[in-house]
Parts: C-alpha cells; sequence; structure tokens
C-alpha cells in the first residue's frame, strides 16, 4: 500500500515552484523581450513573399499584401505553439513563421501555373498542412529516414537554389531594363554585403543578430541620394487592414503540386522535430514524444490555416532557439508578445510595404548573407553526417547534382509531361526524394546498416 505523507495542522503549504517555461515576466519587459524575438525573424518572415510574390507576376502591391499576410500568419502559428490548445502546441518558447524550403517549389509551381499560381500553391499547402497535422503522431518513427546526411542535404540544396535569387536581385531584379546588371546595381548590392558582414563582426548581442535587418536599413539610407528608392508602395498603403480571406482566389487543389509541398512539409517537421529537441534542452524541460507531437500538430495546423489568411506554410524557426540560449529568457509568453506583435504588423499593411522602400540591389547584397547562411547550416549539418563513409559521400554527391540541375541547366527537364515539372523544377524537391531513397537503399535495407541519428536543428528560413 503506497504511504500518503501527512502533515502538521500548522504546516505552510507552500506552493509549486513555475518552470521558467511557464513564468511570466512584466508587461515591459515581456513586450521588449517578445520584440527582439520578432527582429530576429522578421527579415526571414518577408523574405519569402518577396521571392515568390514577382516570381509569379504579382505586382508590389500585391507582393507587399503578401508580405502583410506571411506576418499575420506567423504570429497565428507561434501562439499556436507557444499557448497552444487541447494536443495541439509544444509549449515551448518557440517561433513559426514562412519556411525557406518551399520557395522553390512555389516558384516552380509559379511558372507552370501563370495568373492561378497563387490559388494552387495555397490548394497544396493546404492538403499538405492536412496530412502533416494526421501524420504527426506516427511521425516520430518517420525520423529515423532523415539522419543528417539526408536533412544536411536538402538545407545546403534550399540555401543554394535561392542564391540565384539573390544574385538577381543584385542586378536589378528586371531582366529587361537597361540598367539591369550595371554597375550602380552591382556595387550597391556589394556595399550592402560589407556592411551586414562588418556589423556581424563588430556589433554584439541584441544588435548582432538584426544585423541583416539594419543592413537594409543603412543600405537603402546609402541609395536615397542615388535615386535608387520610391515611396510609393508606402503612401499607397492604408494603415490600418486585415488579409482578407482568399483574396487571391479560391484555393485550386492540382496533384502535381500537393505532392511537391507534401515533400516540403516532410522536411518543415523533420527540422522542427530537431528543433523541438533542442529547444527542450535549452529551456531545461527535455521535449517527450508528447511534446513533439504536439509541436508537429501546431506547425501542421497553422500551415493549413495560412492560405485561408493569403499566408504560406509555416515551421519552426531556429535562430530564436540562438536567442532563447543567448538571453536566456526562457518563457514562453514573451514568445507568445512576440506573435502578438506580429499579428499587429500584418493588420497594418504600411508595416509591411515598408520593406517595399528597400531597392531590389541592396535586398540582394543582404539576401547572398541570408541565403548563403542556410546552405552553411546545411553544410555543417553535413560535417555531422559520417561522411568517411563511402555510402553517405555517394548520397550527398547524387542528391546534390540531381539537386542543382533545375540551377544549372534550367531547361534540362523541358521535354518531361507538364505536370512532372513542378516536382523536377525544384531541386529541393527532387534532391530530397533522392537523398531519402539514397538513404533507405544504402544505410537500411542494403548490407551495412547506419545508426539513427537525430537531425540537428538548422535555421532553414
Amino acid at each position: 500500500m503506497a504511504h500518503t505523507p501527512r502533515f502538521r495542522k500548522d504546516a505552510v503549504a507552500v506552493p509549486e515552484e513555475k518552470h521558467p517555461v511557464d513564468e511570466t515576466l512584466p508587461p515591459l519587459k515581456m513586450f521588449t523581450s517578445g520584440l527582439q524575438h520578432v527582429a530576429a525573424m522578421y527579415a526571414g518572415v518577408v523574405a519569402p513573399p518577396m521571392i515568390v510574390g514577382p516570381a509569379v507576376g504579382l505586382s508590389a502591391t500585391e507582393t507587399a499584401f503578401l508580405m502583410g499576410a506571411s506576418l499575420f500568419t506567423a504570429g497565428l502559428a507561434t501562439l499556436l505553439q507557444t499557448l497552444g490548445f487541447w494536443k495541439i502546441g509544444a509549449k515551448l518558447p518557440f517561433v513559426n513563421g514562412v519556411s525557406f524550403a518551399g520557395v522553390t517549389p512555389m516558384i516552380a509551381i509559379g511558372k507552370g501555373e501563370g495568373a492561378d499560381a497563387i490559388p494552387v500553391i495555397f490548394g497544396a499547402i493546404i492538403v499538405a498542412g492536412a496530412v502533416g497535422f494526421f501524420a504527426a503522431p506516427y511521425f516520430g518513427k518517420l525520423v529515423r529516414f532523415f539522419p543528417p546526411v539526408v536533412t544536411g542535404t536538402v538545407i545546403t540544396l534550399i540555401g543554394v537554389s535561392l542564391l540565384p535569387v539573390a544574385f538577381n536581385w543584385s542586378q536589378g531584379g528586371n531582366r529587361t531594363a537597361a540598367d539591369y546588371g550595371s554597375m550602380k546595381h552591382i556595387g550597391m548590392a556589394a556595399v550592402t554585403l560589407v556592411i551586414v558582414l562588418l556589423m556581424r563582426k563588430f556589433l554584439r548581442g541584441f544588435l548582432q543578430q538584426i544585423s541583416i535587418l539594419l543592413g537594409l536599413v543603412a543600405g537603402t539610407l546609402i541609395a536615397l541620394p542615388l535615386g535608387m528608392t520610391s515611396f510609393d508602395s508606402v503612401k499607397n498603403a492604408s494603415l490600418v487592414g486585415f488579409p482578407t480571406p482568399f483574396h487571391f482566389g479560391a484555393p485550386q487543389f492540382q496533384v502535381a503540386a500537393i505532392v511537391s509541398m507534401c515533400i516540403v512539409m516532410l522536411v518543415c517537421m523533420t527540422e522542427s522535430t530537431a528543433d523541438i529537441l533542442a529547444l527542450g534542452k535549452i529551456v531545461g524541460r527535455p521535449a517527450d514524444a508528447k511534446t513533439i507531437e504536439g509541436g508537429l500538430r501546431a506547425d501542421t495546423l497553422g500551415s493549413a490555416l495560412s492560405p485561408l489568411f493569403n499566408g504560406f506554410m509555416c515551421s519552426a524557426f531556429a535562430q530564436n532557439i540562438g536567442l532563447v540560449a543567448m538571453t536566456k529568457v526562457r518563457s514562453r509568453f514573451v514568445v507568445a508578445a512576440g506573435g502578438g506583435i506580429l499579428i499587429l504588423l500584418g493588420l497594418c499593411p504600411m508595416a509591411a510595404s515598408v520593406i517595399g522602400v528597400v531597392p531590389l540591389p541592396v535586398l540582394g547584397g543582404a539576401g547572398i548573407v541570408l541565403f548563403g547562411s542556410v546552405a552553411a547550416s546545411g553544410i555543417q549539418t553535413l560535417a555531422g553526417a559520417a561522411m568517411e563513409k563511402g555510402e553517405n559521400a555517394l548520397i550527398v554527391a547524387a542528391s546534390v547534382g540531381i539537386g542543382l540541375i533545375p540551377i544549372a541547366a534550367p531547361d534540362f527537364y523541358h521535354a518531361f509531361p507538364k505536370d512532372l515539372l513542378v516536382v523536377l523544377d525544384s531541386g529541393i524537391s527532387t534532391g530530397c526524394v533522392v537523398a531519402i531513397a539514397l538513404n533507405l537503399a544504402f544505410n537500411h535495407f542494403g548490407a551495412q546498416r547506419a545508426p539513427a541519428a537525430s537531425p540537428e536543428p538548422v535555421p532553414v528560413h
């Protein structure tokens, strides 16, 4: 029989001490700490819609609308993670936002769909999010098929696939313009790149975390007297607005696009699983299967709901995990405050349109660092992938080689059926499929089995 402890009548009940994750801070500190998280992720949230919008033929005003919607939906997804309800949410200081992993596949969808690209993209994200939501309880069993050799390869391809976008911006963005690729444009991109690198070198703490944001501001100020900046997007933007549901039309569901985005969802879920494990260790509340399942449900539900408000697929922002480790502020309510700030920014179209003031060459210079750091994170992950094994080196070689085809030879698949091009024109999708297949062939079904390893968290945003 279990022994029930007895207490004296005069004993004073001592309230159980709250875990730092569940603590609430004074309002001012809550706001400023939340704002710091927003500053660390802001550029990563608005960059995907800035890339996808022009690529599918949206105007500057429509692209600014997409950016505001992405801020709004990132805030909603962050609240799902930090506050949660039922079995949804990791309930850790976990920031969610638009994933870079979906950018290249979405551009590939846009090539084939033209004006209808956004509804097709949104339809594919809704289905991928729903599939991921119902797969969340079982995903833990699949993580072993995503060791560092697979995740590192995919993350490297994400960064490399995005770099051509930065190079295009650095040349002016409009290939038909007379001054495209001029020394003026490339020089402005180079100046911005140097500013960002110097800030990363000499600044410390919070300022170092937002060096890309500061570099964009500095580059824009330098571009002002050169006549490279226009304030039209700010003048025409409203102070208050709401991301009208299905602003671009009802979602459309096409099989090839859905398959492509489901592959991206697998990548995002793998990244989020690794990040939840890492964050649990940092805050002193190790993540168990229930926490991972709740976190993945929040990720996937946030992604499925995001298109309703014109947003894209959401996943973890690993750079904010580094911010938690650096500041030692472990309260999930601080990050929830950051989610609230993101929602307010999304309800202010003028705030989103401010990014439209930044000249494309300035964005290009900062983008080289931003996208290059994604590729570097993938390489860092590959460093722990037991590359001394010949099989793993072969997996990386074949996957990266096939994944680079759409970049190195854009017309390589021109004779293939249109529906297949949605997947084949995305180096991330093809590289991911090849990496998973070869990992299964060499490390799981072959004579020698590699020990399962949990993928390390990497900042893919």
